[in-house]
């Protein structure tokens, strides 16, 4: 089983002068979920090379064990210096695709025509796609067969709005995870503020939070078992 990691490129917090990037606990929880049950995986982001990490996954508060297994894991980390560029990659290498979130897919990969591309091969060809916390933003302008919303019609989570709120960046995002995929159609669902929780549809799988990461990578290993 291989699966591609879809890493944002993206450094700058909007306007404010502060850096963003990707949330570390959301790929390192998934990553090791898979490849603990021997899944390859391979990292991709827009420019290739080093994706940016936000700095708010840094902070002490926001360390996990697989945070901590990831911050000792050189090999890895070599491994992240040198992703490829999402120009490169094609859907008919890999089973699944999964994309961490942190803010700053919310400004490339929601618009970037490699990524968009991409999520239509992967449901296309009717393999997995998942994505956790504000990761479920790159859905937003892909279509299905029909030219459709992909979202249309499915059962999705992300990060809610009064999560957004409580991290004070509401004014920030270009846009609100939770109103851009119910005015998709979406149906979307979420529970209280920073409880996990995961949604599976099909062959999506979407996760509110951080705290949803593992169950979402679980929730994509189970399906991967099932692939023919």
């Amino acid at each position: 089983m291989k699966v591609l990691f879809v890493l944002t490129s993206h450094a700058e917090l909007g306007t404010t002068g502060k850096k963003t990037g990707f949330w570390v606990e959301e790929f390192a929880a998934p990553y090791y979920v898979l490849t603990d049950a021997g899944v390859e995986v391979v990292l991709a982001s827009p420019e290739g090379g080093q994706p940016p990490i936000d700095p708010s996954s840094e902070a002490p508060g926001a360390q996990t064990d697989a945070t901590k297994r990831y911050y000792q894991d050189t090999e890895l980390l070599e491994k992240m210096q040198n992703t490829r560029k999402l120009s490169e990659v094609n859907a008919d290498e890999f089973d699944a695709v999964f994309y961490p979130g942190g803010h700053g897919p919310l400004w490339d990969l929601t618009n970037n025509e490699e990524s968009i591309r991409l999520i239509e091969s992967f449901a296309k060809q009717k393999k997995p796609v998942a994505a956790v916390c504000h990761a479920p933003a790159v859905l937003t302008k892909a279509r299905n067969a029909n030219g459709e919303p992909l979202v249309k019609g499915k059962k999705v989570t992300g990060f809610t709005n009064s999560e957004e709120e409580a991290v004070k960046l509401s004014e920030v995002v270009p846009f609100l995870v939770e109103d851009e995929l119910q005015e998709l159609g979406g149906i979307y669902s979420k529970v209280d503020d920073w409880q996990p929780h995961v949604v599976r549809d099909g062959l999506l799988i979407t996760g509110q939070n951080p705290a949803s990461s593992e169950g979402v990578a679980e929730e994509l290993l189970n399906l991967l078992k099932k692939q023919p």
